[in-house]
C-alpha cells in the first residue's frame, strides 16, 4: 500500500486537519501518517485556542517516521510559526522529498492567523521551492504573490505565474471564493489547466485541507499532478454536494467512502 504523511494541525472536531487528511487518504486507498505542528480547541463553529509544539520536537517527529517508513508523497498544512517552517524545510530537505504538496494555510474561515509574519517569510523563500504543488486560495495567493486582491480568473493566472517563479514546479490557485464560478487554475510555468465545478452553495469545513489530502494521496500512487487535481476536484465537490450539519457552526465534509479510486 503506498504511504503519505501529512504535516499539520489537530482539529478535534474532525472536519479539517490532520484528521481530515487522514480519511482523504484512506479514502485513496493510501495508508496515512501524521505529524503533528499545533493542537487545536477546534469546533464546527471556530478555533478557540491553538498551542504550537515545538519546532524541535516537531521535526523529531518527521525523523521518526523517516527513519522507520518509506513515504511516497507529503503535504504540509498548518505549520503556525516561522520556527516550525523552517524544522520542516530541514527535514524535507534532509530526506529528499520529491512529492510535496504545500497547502500554505494562513487563516482560519473567521479570520484566525494561522501562520506569523516570519512563516508567511520562510513559506516564501524556504518551503515553496521544495513543493511539487502549492495551493493557495484567493488570498494566500494574493499574500504570498505580494499582489493586489485576486478578484477574476485573469487574476488567478496572473497570480500563479507570480507564485511559479518562487520555486513549485506547479501553483493550484483555487477559485472557491469567486462569486461567479468555482473554478481552479493550475499552472507549470508553460501551460494552464482549468478545473471547474459547478458551484454548490453550501459551505463546509476543511475544504482545503481535504483538496490537498486528496492531490497528495493521487500522487502517491503514481498520478501526474493534473490528474491528481482533476480527481480531487471531483472528490471535494462530491464531499461538499453531501456534506452534513453535524453541529452549531460550518457544515462538515462527507468523507465516507466515495469512488475515489
Amino acid at each position: 500500500m503506498k504511504r503519505a504523511l501529512t504535516i499539520a494541525g489537530s482539529d478535534p472536531s474532525g472536519g479539517a486537519g490532520i484528521q481530515a487528511d487522514l480519511r482523504t487518504f484512506w479514502n485513496f486507498g493510501v495508508y496515512g501518517l501524521s505529524v503533528i505542528t499545533s493542537a487545536t480547541a477546534q469546533n464546527t463553529a471556530g478555533i478557540w485556542a491553538l498551542h504550537p509544539l515545538p519546532a524541535r520536537f516537531v521535526a523529531r517527529q518527521i525523523d521518526t517516521i523517516f527513519t522507520d517508513i518509506e513515504i511516497q508523497a507529503v503535504k504540509t498544512g498548518m505549520l503556525h510559526r516561522g520556527s516550525i517552517v523552517k524544522a520542516v524545510c530541514q527535514k524535507l530537505k534532509r530526506y529528499k522529498v520529491q512529492n510535496l504538496v504545500v497547502d500554505p494555510v494562513m487563516s482560519a474561515t473567521g479570520g484566525t492567523a494561522l501562520l506569523d509574519p516570519h512563516g508567511v517569510e520562510l513559506l516564501r523563500a524556504d518551503l515553496l521551492p521544495l513543493a511539487k504543488v502549492v495551493t493557495p486560495n484567493l488570498f494566500e495567493a494574493q499574500i504570498l504573490a505580494e499582489i493586489e486582491p485576486v478578484r477574476s480568473l485573469d487574476g488567478m493566472r496572473r497570480a500563479a505565474e507570480r507564485l511559479w517563479k518562487l520555486g513549485p514546479q506547479f501553483v493550484l490557485v483555487k477559485g472557491g471564493h469567486l462569486e461567479e464560478q468555482a473554478v481552479d487554475v493550475l499552472f507549470d510555468g508553460s501551460r494552464f489547466w482549468e478545473f471547474r465545478a459547478e458551484r454548490i452553495p453550501q459551505g463546509a469545513h476543511g475544504t482545503g485541507c481535504v483538496f490537498s489530502a486528496a492531490i497528495t494521496a493521487s500522487l502517491a500512487r503514481g498520478r501526474d499532478v493534473p490528474e491528481a487535481v482533476q480527481r480531487a476536484k471531483q472528490f471535494i465537490t462530491q464531499a461538499i454536494a453531501s456534506s452534513m450539519k453535524l453541529g452549531k457552526g460550518q457544515r462538515v465534509l462527507n468523507l465516507g467512502p466515495q469512488a475515489a479510486l
